[in-house]
């Protein structure tokens, strides 16, 4: 069967495949760069893993006791906490926000740059310099697990996106594309070769987020400070349970599972926090999905983890109201609309980042961002639940210390004009772990879609061509920690 579709009048500088945590930055970049942008996003708003997985806060990332993602970043909280929607602690963390509170900044700082979105709209296919869309076939580069494919060593040119939503199939047509799917499936629609999870395939664990609304945060504020977790008042709550790991909340979950109320699973991680502009409401970074649910790529699996994720949200709950004062009369308030992904695809780009880059303080004559969150990795596999190490010999444990993230890493082999930013960026199993939080995802964003931008006008989208140092320069004018 051959399916049809029509080709839309219009041509952009730069299309952005995501408007995720990724994408959105990238799209505002490009846009106040001068590009004419359109931003392709599936769902209804903006911020991806921040607004549709309900992913808050965003994980701090320091060194020497200073922010290292800056530019877009440092705009973005303060745009929300000017609305209400962000707040800083009393140890001076920022990072605290309303995920639905940023799904208004977010689309008011892309349209107010110029740029453009098309939501509710999925990608299916690029179509490349001859016309052609290349075949189904992919590489997957995992040792014995590389299956054949048709791509050739020369460098192909990506001329439209044919993407499908209400109105059916259409080409779009631009000269430089971003990859933000967080997946990156139009880099590998193109066929550029990838890796998937760890040695023997397996990803990091996915959860479901949700909300507890209609709790009294003073009275849970009391009860975790009188049971050895520390609080900084009750707008700032973070409590926390992983079996093993000495939480003092342990107990509770151990009478829980041998009352039926929780599985042994639901333990394996439990964290909640306070959310500015929603008094009353936390929100949890969990449930974590079931073992055999691991892989974001596949459609099934991702539905079957909606699912499980529900099905362990009333547990919580349950528990949550049994369990914890203040908790006794809550109620769910947002189960997030997207299974939040900590790793699927990665890139095979013109650089990899490995382990040893990260522990060692690797920095890169083409860096364009700096990292010091940790290894952090929540296996599904048995033994150890939870790798994240804060504290050890190697260079990267010293307080001053980060590594760099070079633009080569999110330049994927094969194709001339395209960028893949975020979690999906060329880099190892290990490595990916340290640089796939948020913030991260901003300024790698913020680096491609300038260097899109620059492409598209000045090298025909060819983003090999872009001069690294004035890329590095211009992230410096605008905030960024280069």
């Amino acid at each position: 069967m051959t399916l049809t579709y029509s080709t839309h009048p219009q041509t952009w500088d730069v299309i952005v495949a995501g408007g995720g945590t990724a994408g959105a930055i990238a799209g505002i970049a490009a846009a106040r760069a001068g590009a004419r942008v359109l931003v392709i996003e599936a769902l209804g708003s903006l911020g991806g893993t921040g607004t549709n997985a309900w992913v808050t806060p965003l994980m701090r990332n320091v060194s020497a006791g200073e922010n290292l993602n800056r530019g877009l970043t440092d705009e973005l909280k303060a745009r929300m906490l000017a609305r209400g929607d962000g707040a800083v602690d009393p140890g001076g963390n920022d990072n605290w926000f309303n995920p639905e509170g940023m799904k208004f900044v977010l689309e008011g700082m892309l349209l107010e740059a110029g740029g453009e979105v098309l939501y509710h709209t999925h990608i299916v296919q690029p179509l490349l310099s001859d016309g052609e869309h290349v075949d189904g076939q992919q590489l997957m580069v995992d040792g014995e697990s590389a299956q054949p494919h048709s791509i050739n060593h020369q460098l192909l040119t990506m001329t439209s996106l044919v993407i499908h939503n209400k109105g059916g199939l259409q080409a779009l047509r631009a000269t430089a594309f971003i990859d933000a799917t967080g997946d990156a499936d139009l880099a590998t629609r193109a066929g550029v070769p990838f890796h998937a999870g760890d040695e023997d395939g397996i990803h990091q664990a996915m959860s479901l987020r949700f909300t507890l609304a209609g709790v009294d945060t003073e009275r849970l504020c009391a009860f975790l400070n009188n049971n050895g977790q520390g609080q900084t008042g009750e707008n700032f709550l973070h409590f926390w349970m992983v079996w093993g790991k000495n939480s003092t909340l342990e107990p509770l979950f151990r009478q829980a599972v041998s009352e039926g109320v929780l599985l042994e699973r639901d333990g394996d991680y439990f964290q909640g926090f306070s959310i500015p502009g929603r008094p009353g409401e936390i929100s949890f970074n969990c449930p974590r999905i079931r073992a055999e649910l691991h892989d974001g790529a596949d459609p099934w699996q991702l539905s079957a983890a909606q699912v499980d994720g529900r099905e362990a949200i009333d547990r919580l709950t349950a528990f949550c109201r049994a369990s914890l004062p203040g908790c006794e009369t809550a109620f769910i308030g947002v189960v997030a609309s997207m299974v939040g992904v900590r790793e699927s695809r990665r890139i095979v780009g013109e650089y990899t980042l490995t382990l040893p880059d990260i522990l060692d303080c690797a920095r890169f004559p083409d860096s364009i961002c700096r990292n010091h969150y940790p290894v952090d990795i929540h296996s599904v596999k048995g033994g150890t639940k939870l790798l994240h190490e804060r504290d050890g010999t190697a260079p990267y444990f010293a307080k001053d210390a980060y590594h760099e993230i070079p633009l080569r890493a999110i330049v994927p082999v094969g194709v001339s004009n395209l960028l893949v930013p975020g979690r999906a960026a060329s880099s190892s199993f290990e490595a990916q772990s340290a640089i796939r939080v948020q913030q991260n995802c901003h300024s790698m964003g913020e680096a491609a879609g300038i260097a899109a931008a620059w492409a598209a006008r000045e090298h025909a989208g060819q983003v090999r061509g872009v001069d690294v140092g004035a890329l590095q320069t211009e992230l410096r004018r605008l905030g960024g920690n280069i």
